[in-house]
């Protein structure tokens, strides 16, 4: 590295501390963990102005599907920002957010036939909460006001959408200004009785949801959902069987399913959506992360005639629904993700991920047996790895000793670009890594549990 690159380095880190103010982030912790500044992203790499490059193992929070600088996605943005650049949605409309809309529609359930255009995950989850909600009103179920959703849940920092969330970390402190909601506690099989499968825990733990369904039916618009993999939640799983349940006790008791599949959604789970797998059809489907490749904020929701129709009506009778941002359906993000479905039928993405699942399951198989590892863990190309205290137990290390910490931090001496949640060391990697980068990740990772667990 040349002086002139290393007073850009330092010359950039200190700007940013002066100015920016970084998510999710104790800004104090900077005094002592270096901030990074990336010059350039190529395929699963990043490189920082010091000339170091970083396996970015979990594809930049899970949005860089296919990897950075994507040269097909570039093309397609570029001859994009020739024609449109922006339009408001509202009166007008364009190509590229028909076409995928259309397309979107036509990867789901046959019952599903509208696209509802957002900006980010967030804002999808509100606009689905607002819809159902505002569905029930119009059909004159006025009383049906709450939601459901999971312990352990998160479904994002908004207000709305943390307000169906349910880790402490997220929620605790906004709790005062927040929707009532009743939480029902996860399936998550990481606690199941040893002797019990996978499948005989999800439906042992479905009782729970399902009292509390037939007990407040009258009053709930709707259950919320993460199919499968409760993502931000320490990617805690559950058996596909639960969504079949959850489908038959919402259709029995008059309520909305929605799949919050926007993180686990676009072949993240080994289908092209998590909820694929239960066979079942959710009523409202939010779409986020990787739908734009990573490279445009952009978020859908879809949803069937039926929820559409008890919208459309008369001017005079006020039943539209209100819930729009200025950048909705941005024509450059709409291109981005056009392009992105391209790769997916091109390359016959979820085949090849199957794969490229299958080496990873394998390559994890040593790190199973380590004394401080209580489970490991994986739905397709979600893989997860829980540190614990006592193995026999699953007693956790204490959160204030921040032991993934220390695993972020080898893992980048180490080349390798990984964000724990807590004591989980998750794995998540852009869909064009290669089985001999996948060891290489495997191996950093065991590494950095051996120094996190000393």
């Amino acid at each position: 590295m040349s002086k002139k690159e290393r007073n850009t380095f330092l010359s950039l880190v200190k700007r940013d501390l002066k100015v920016v103010w970084h998510p999710c982030t104790q800004m104090k912790d900077h005094e002592k963990i270096p901030l990074i500044p990336i010059k350039k992203g190529k395929g699963i790499w990043l490189e920082d102005y010091n000339g170091n490059q970083y396996i970015d193992a979990i594809s930049s929070w899970w949005v860089n599907i296919f990897g950075h600088s994507n040269p097909y996605i570039n093309n397609q943005i570029s001859k994009q920002l020739d024609n449109l650049e922006h339009v408001l949605l509202a009166g007008f409309t364009h190509e590229p957010a028909i076409d995928l809309a259309e397309r979107l529609v036509k990867l789901s359930p046959p019952k599903i036939k509208k696209c509802f255009f957002t900006d980010n995950g967030s804002s999808a989850v509100d606009a689905a909460m607002k819809m159902s909600y505002h569905y029930w009103k119009n059909k004159g179920f006025k009383k049906k006001s709450k939601f459901i959703s999971l312990s352990n849940s998160y479904h994002g920092e908004t207000l709305g959408s943390l307000s169906v969330s349910n880790i402490d970390l997220y929620k605790k402190t906004y709790e005062e200004l927040m929707i009532d909601t009743i939480v029902v506690e996860s399936p998550d099989c990481y606690l199941k009785n040893e002797k019990h499968t996978d499948k005989q825990h999800t439906e042992i733990m479905f009782d729970k949801m399902l009292k509390t369904i037939e007990n407040n039916h009258k009053e709930v618009c709707a259950v919320i959902i993460e199919p499968l993999v409760q993502c931000a939640g320490y990617m805690r799983m559950y058996h596909p069987i639960y969504l079949k349940l959850l489908r038959e006790a919402c259709d029995k008791y008059n309520i909305h399913l929605i799949a919050d599949e926007i993180a686990v959604g676009f072949g993240r789970t080994g289908t092209m959506f998590a909820y694929e797998q239960s066979k079942i059809t959710p009523d409202i489907i939010c779409l986020s992360k990787g739908i734009t490749g990573g490279y445009m904020t952009l978020s859908t929701i879809l949803t069937t005639n039926n929820i559409y129709d008890a919208f459309y009506d008369e001017y005079t009778k006020l039943n539209a629904f209100l819930h729009s941002h200025s950048y909705t359906a941005n024509p450059i993000a709409c291109s981005a993700a056009n392009a992105s479905l391209d790769i997916f039928e091109k390359k016959q993405i979820i085949t090849k991920n199957k794969i490229l699942s299958e080496h990873i399951s394998k390559s994890l198989k040593s790190i199973a047996t380590h004394d401080n590892v209580g489970d490991v863990r994986q739905h397709g190309m979600i893989a997860a790895i829980e540190m614990v205290k006592n193995k026999s137990s699953k007693k956790p290390y204490p959160w204030e000793e921040r032991r993934g910490l220390k695993a972020y931090e080898y893992g980048l001496k180490n080349n390798v670009l990984i964000r724990p949640l807590g004591n989980v060391i998750y794995f998540m990697p852009p869909y064009i890594i290669k089985e001999r980068e996948i060891d290489k990740v495997i191996n950093v990772i065991e590494g950095a549990i051996d120094i996190a667990t000393k």
